[in-house]
């Protein structure tokens, strides 16, 4: 399982065609420990059974043949799975250019709500300044 999945810049489950979530399925299975070692035990199996009794005795070209379509199975689906990668790199980068695009814009908007209140401040204080003037010349002259 990607730990992608559950992001909300990448597309997982229903959205994903039949061929990126096969690409999901063979890239996570043959990339995995488990596999390497599957595949060990295999050849070791294959090895000590047909060694000199078995039906593909040395030098094992049955299973030579069986390896070498593998690996060039392996190879396209190594590709599928590469691009796979891609396009949840992509989708990544996307998520992230929308969010970055969002924060741009609360960002202005935060600097042009803050030039607003420093003009609204310093409005304020001239009005406070202007009525202490006249507050205290209407009291020097009632005194």
């Amino acid at each position: 399982m990607s730990i992608w999945n559950h992001h909300p810049g990448v597309r997982s489950g229903d959205t994903l065609t039949l061929g990126e979530r096969a690409a999901d399925v063979m890239r996570n299975g043959m990339g995995s420990w488990p596999f390497v070692f599957s595949a060990l035990g295999f050849l070791a199996l294959w090895t000590i059974y047909n060694g000199r009794h078995g039906f593909d005795p040395y030098p094992f070209i049955l299973l030579n043949l069986l390896l070498s379509c593998l690996a060039a199975m392996q190879g396209a689906i190594l590709l599928i799975a590469a691009k796979r990668a891609d396009t949840i790199s992509s989708e990544l980068a996307q998520h992230d250019f929308d969010l970055d695009k969002e924060a741009l814009g609360i960002t202005v908007e935060m600097h042009d709500l803050i030039k607003r209140i420093d003009v609204l401040t310093e409005i304020i204080h001239t009005l406070v300044v202007a009525d202490s003037k006249m507050i205290t010349k209407g009291l020097t002259e009632i005194v």
